[in-house]
């Protein structure tokens, strides 16, 4: 792709922001082939580039005066603080002079300014978040992670498609497989969602579905997309990183302890590597899909690393056209 890609990052969302959210900028355009606009209160922002050397044209400032918090009402914050950081960002790509934007600030504001400013593509019923979850053999696209509590079977069947163009065009996986999260892997088993959303993806062209798939079966990677509605997805995702979390603590107590020290020294590389796996900030943030350009939702605490590999996800997200692909999809 010849033209360089422009990514708006919210400087003012986040536990870690703006210190974390520029250095994190500063990392992006010296490996990927990207712009940067850092959006958010001008004299923090350019005392934190100040530390740094790079090149100036790469990252350029937008002045937002306001933050909205997490503790604010989404609908009325977005209406109320129009030169906050997340509502200027978001109308840098709904303008086009952004392809894509990130923040790790408030989900329920980002969500709700995304679908208002950005808005919908044609047909899409509801946009979805979607997740990366580490897997015995890789990882599984999970959606929806959280924006849509409430579903119809029809948006099941929409998240499907819209989670294998995107798992096919990103990460190169031909004919992705779909399976949905259910309390069985039997047809007839779960509630009336489920039973009418197993219909129609069972029916759907384009779409490689495998059937149900337990919780438990997930993290052994037996699907590339799993789909369930938001409510179930962010209960999933939440106790996959309280557990993931508990179980490295509880691993590194054990290795570290009285005679087990030596052995622990020779397998401090193979648990470094299997942290990793399991680490967020290797993703970056969950793309919102389904949108008429890219939002991506980066974790509270995000650090630079993360805010770098949430804009990588941009580059590659538009780099692939997925936008388009989604509409030759629906």
């Amino acid at each position: 792709m010849d033209k360089k890609v422009i990514v708006a990052l919210d400087a003012m969302g986040g536990d870690l922001a703006p210190i974390e959210i520029v250095k994190g900028a500063v990392d992006a355009v010296k490996e990927l082939n990207v712009d940067i606009k850092l959006v958010g209160r001008q004299d923090a922002v350019n005392a934190e580039l100040a530390k740094y050397e790079y090149s100036k044209e790469r990252i350029q400032v937008i002045h937002a005066e306001e933050v909205i918090g997490t503790d604010e009402v989404p609908t009325s914050a977005i209406r109320r603080k129009k030169d906050s950081s997340l509502v200027v960002g978001l109308n840098l790509v709904k303008n086009g002079e952004a392809d894509a934007f990130v923040s790790a600030g408030s989900t329920g504001a980002l969500l709700t300014g995304a679908l208002l400013i950005v808005g919908r593509i044609e047909g899409v019923e509801r946009p979805a978040l979607g997740t990366c979850l580490p897997t015995k053999t890789g990882f599984t696209f999970l959606l929806d992670s959280g924006a849509n509590v409430d579903c119809k079977a029809k948006y099941l069947e929409q998240f499907a498609k819209m989670g294998s163009v995107y798992v096919e065009n990103i990460f190169g996986k031909k004919q992705p497989t779909v399976a949905l999260v259910n309390i069985g892997a039997e047809k007839e088993k779960g509630n009336a969602l489920t039973k009418e959303a197993y219909e129609l993806l069972e029916a759907s062209e384009g779409i490689n579905f495998i059937g149900n798939i337990e919780p438990r079966n997930i993290p052994f990677g037996e699907s590339d997309v799993t789909v369930c509605d938001g409510f179930v997805g962010n209960t999933i995702l939440k106790l996959c990183e309280g557990l993931s979390k508990t179980m490295i603590d509880i691993i590194k107590e054990e290795i570290t302890a009285g005679a087990y020290k030596v052995a622990a020294a020779m397998l401090k590389t193979p648990f470094k590597n299997v942290k990793k796996r399991f680490d967020s900030d290797e993703v970056g943030g969950a793309p919102f899909i389904g949108l008429k350009s890219l939002v991506v939702k980066a974790h509270g605490s995000s650090n630079a690393r993360a805010i770098k590999n949430a804009v990588r996800q941009c580059v590659l997200f538009t780099e692939a056209d997925i936008v388009d692909k989604i509409k030759d999809k629906l």
